[in-house]
């Protein structure tokens, strides 16, 4: 037996976050009775379960894709307000694949997408402290002082602290550029940290998540992640 967000995840529906939120909404039914608790418990082996009215089952292998998302591209796999999503990207892929984590929509960079639900969410949880390195473009002239508090740590508005290590990889007459690296990535985290010691973003791009890089793929590219790719990150997160 186990959790109905874990099992979603496992048949590559949705990471369990977003599974809880699909719970909630009344989509999920089991054994043709709709649930809407989080924390149902389903045997595996034996329920019915549907998305939608379509019957879900565990993916028996999964997929692993590294995406190069271009700006203008919502991280998700629908979104009412916007037209374009991640998805649309790469519909050719094979496989019905979700995002790992969130990018902006004005975000571009490394965005890893799965159907391995547990890996996907061991990569996205804290405890596990997942590297993300970004290269954000920020207006005027960092001083030693401000890279100092980003690295110290600065309260986000969601309450929580933020730090990231910071070096300057070019100045211009008007702005820097900057190479942050950070284990947690809240929401906007690199956005409110630079907005805090007074260099708002211009521009942001995350280069590599997890040691995973775009290499030659270009904007709106993606490519499967090869196996000693795949073997590092479970080996990164307990899953080897």
């Amino acid at each position: 037996m186990i959790r109905i967000n874990k099992y979603l995840a496992q048949c590559g529906v949705a990471s369990r976050r977003t599974a809880d939120t699909i719970v909630s909404e009344g989509r999920v039914s089991v054994n043709g009775r709709v649930i809407d608790a989080p924390g149902y418990m389903v045997d595996e082996t034996s329920d019915e379960v549907k998305v939608d009215g379509v019957l879900v089952r565990p993916a028996g292998e999964y997929t692993y894709i590294v995406l190069n998302k271009p700006a203008g591209y919502v991280t998700s796999l629908s979104d009412p307000h916007h037209e374009r999503t991640v998805i649309d990207l790469i519909r050719d892929a094979g496989a019905r694949v979700y995002p790992v984590g969130r990018l902006d929509l004005d975000t571009e960079g490394v965005l890893l997408l799965t159907s391995d639900g547990e890996f996907a969410h061991r990569l996205t949880h804290p405890r596990f402290g997942v590297n993300k390195t970004y290269r954000a473009r920020v207006k005027g002239q960092l001083s030693r002082h401000e890279l100092d508090l980003l690295e110290k740590g600065i309260m986000l508005p969601d309450g929580g602290l933020g730090r990231a290590k910071a070096h300057v990889e070019s100045v211009g007459a008007e702005h820097s550029d900057l190479i942050l690296e950070m284990s947690e990535g809240r929401k906007r985290e690199v956005k409110h940290l630079c907005r805090a010691v007074g260099h708002p973003v211009i521009s942001l791009v995350r280069i590599s998540f997890a040691g995973i890089e775009c290499g030659r793929l270009k904007k709106g590219e993606w490519r499967h992640l090869n196996a000693a790719e795949i073997s590092r990150l479970k080996k990164m997160v307990g899953l080897a």
